[in-house]
């Protein structure tokens, strides 16, 4: 990261915003943290994340705009996109919009598809772009905040981590047992047959 600094951050976002399957997350956490320790801006991080996600979902919705859903899912699946992602990610976008678009950052897939997929589904371009800067300024505060944070004080990584470890240990099979009780409710009101 600090070899390449802010023009790197910018390019792998932007990369992984259209639809690479790159490390944009990441990248912002650990330039996060090398801003806690003086190393870099976190302003300057911020706003290069921010500019890099929007663009790079942006060209991604002009992509599946204007190249079409044929062209995208003949040469996606060289880069993840294979035609059933991108029908899902479709379908999403089509039942719930400026939502979906919002917070699909927060969603490995549904991150590289957002604007490619958004394009193709045919969402009108202003509500998008309004739903890609709410997403892209609330995933970028998100991590940036939270590495220089805790970048400042990582003797709270492990207290933290232990924490959530235990939380986890309870909550996981908590909801894996919902899920299971949930699946079988509806399965008997359907009459309790495939």
């Amino acid at each position: 990261m600090r070899e390449f600094g802010l023009p790197g951050l910018f390019v792998d976002v932007m990369l992984e915003a259209l639809g690479l399957p790159l490390p944009g997350e990441t990248l912002i956490i650990v330039a996060s943290g090398l801003a806690a320790v003086g190393q870099m801006n976190i302003f300057a991080v911020a706003a290069t994340a921010f500019a890099a996600a929007v663009v790079g979902d942006n060209i991604g919705y002009l992509i599946g705009r204007k190249l079409g859903r044929p062209l995208i899912v003949r040469h996606g699946s060289r880069f993840g996109i294979t035609h059933e992602r991108l029908a899902a990610a479709e379908d999403l976008i089509q039942k719930r919009g400026p939502i979906v678009v919002a917070f699909a950052r927060f969603f490995v897939l549904l991150r590289q598809l957002n604007g490619i997929a958004a394009g193709t589904a045919g969402m009108h371009w202003l509500r998008f772009l309004a739903a890609n800067m709410v997403g892209a300024a609330l995933w970028v505060g998100l991590w940036s905040s939270l590495a220089y944070h805790f970048g400042k004080d990582a003797s709270i990584l492990p207290r933290l981590w232990h924490q959530l470890s235990t939380i986890a240990m309870f909550a996981v099979p908590a909801i894996i047992i919902a899920l299971a009780v949930a699946a079988l409710f509806v399965w008997r009101r359907k009459g309790g047959s495939a």
